[in-house]
């Protein structure tokens, strides 16, 4: 039986799942109640269960001996009011907690993880290894504070071979799958600074130090040490979410705050001289205008998730076996992050991408927005995609050749947007 003929007995119970978590979100690091519904989901198949304080819950299926290969979903849900209906429809299920919603589709992800995992459970002693169902909280958050105890525990518990993970996407249509080839999503770090000046009154801006000032000067050195930090074949993007200074037209505020991301697809090289440059222009910016920087936030940049090449074509070749070669597609790389990328610095993986527009359905508003939705047919490739993969590195048991880069575990869990 190929994967997808395991999964479709699955479909219901995946639906089931996803509705059930997406009336229920919760927030990055208060998953509770979700990690509690999962961890029993996991026990009621048998598996040997792992929860991991503020980092998830693990279930494992298989004996100790063979090659082991980790499947992660994420979790928890976002700030955001949802709308009652979607890009064209009323929703079929919609959230019971005002303010709060799976904008982003790890209500998805959980249920696809679940429904591969039932399906492989009932494989039982014939799986030729082990899998990892791994269910992260947190991730909303470049999993700051949630992967420090998550992946060390994993790398000290299993002998990981490969990692797979997949993203539902808007723009792809329902029933496909991308499994794009190198970075498939970008790395980021994130800052907040406050500029502290001196105030005063508008009509005597000499005797003030203005911190509006300083920023109009950080501000144009940031947009043109975007085109220096990252060489003409490189993807950096510097942008600015907030900024908040002043009351009053004619009063110079003694304060001015601001707030944004930078991201690429080239951390250890445009990304880190990014970070470094702007510290000092910020600083040196700062100096000469008489005012100071407050860092209240200046992350380590999130690395790129930057699919292996070999796990990448045994992921494509899986999927054409199981789905069928029209289901693979091609998709843009992401500028958005993903603490994937993490996982994918310590194992060979992959980060594949899950279509789930369905215009007629309404689904196919961009994430992270209130008219977020997705076509629910669309986790049954999903969650077979996942099964093929594992199946086929277990089965073949591939040496990608693969080896570790970083700095060290510590400061790989440290790096946040």
């Amino acid at each position: 039986m190929n994967a997808l003929d395991m999964l479709r007995p699955q479909m219901r119970g995946m639906i089931d799942d996803r509705r059930r978590l997406h009336a229920h979100p919760e927030l990055s690091g208060e998953e509770t109640r979700t990690m509690a519904f999962l961890a029993d989901a996991l026990r009621a198949l048998g598996l040997a269960v792992h929860v991991v304080p503020d980092g998830g819950v693990i279930g494992v299926l298989g004996a100790g001996e063979g090659p082991c290969v980790l499947l992660r979903a994420d979790c928890d849900a976002l700030p955001i009011e949802e709308s009652e209906r979607n890009l064209c429809t009323a929703r079929r299920c919609i959230s019971q907690r005002p303010g709060v919603m799976h904008a982003c589709g790890h209500d998805a992800h959980m249920a696809m993880l679940l429904g591969a995992a039932r399906a492989l459970a009932q494989r039982g002693d014939a799986l030729p290894g082990r899998v990892l169902f791994v269910f992260e909280q947190g991730e909303e958050k470049g999993g700051a504070g949630f992967l420090k105890h998550l992946l060390p525990y994993i790398d000290s518990h299993f002998d990981v071979g490969a990692c797979y993970a997949t993203h539902v996407r808007w723009d792809i249509p329902a029933g496909r799958i991308a499994v794009p080839d190198g970075a498939a999503m970008a790395g980021a770090f994130g800052f907040d600074i406050t500029l502290h000046g001196r105030g005063g009154h508008g009509s005597r801006p000499d005797l003030a130090n203005s911190p509006i000032d300083c920023f109009s000067a950080i501000h144009q050195q940031l947009l043109a040490l975007r085109l220096r930090a990252a060489a003409p074949d490189s993807v950096l993007a510097f942008s600015l979410g907030l900024v908040q200074a002043g009351e009053q037209g004619n009063v110079i505020p003694d304060r001015l705050r601001f707030a944004g991301t930078v991201r690429t697809f080239d951390t250890a090289g445009a990304g880190e001289r990014f970070a470094r440059e702007m510290r000092r222009i910020i600083d040196h910016t700062c100096a000469a205008h008489g005012c100071t920087a407050a860092y209240a936030h200046f992350s380590k940049p999130l690395y790129e998730a930057r699919n292996d090449a070999g796990a990448a074509a045994l992921a494509r070749e899986a999927i054409a076996q199981h789905i069928g070669a029209d289901a693979l597609t091609t998709c843009a790389p992401w500028m958005a992050s993903e603490s994937m990328s993490a996982y994918l610095k310590l194992w060979p993986g992959v980060l594949t991408f899950t279509g789930i527009r369905n215009d007629a359905l309404g689904a196919g508003a961009n994430h992270h927005t209130p008219q977020f939705d997705i076509d629910e047919d669309a986790m049954l490739p999903g969650a077979a995609a996942a099964c093929a993969f594992a199946l086929a590195y277990l089965t073949k048991r591939p040496d990608f050749g693969f080896a570790r880069e970083i700095v060290s575990m510590q400061d790989l869990v440290e790096r946040s947007i």
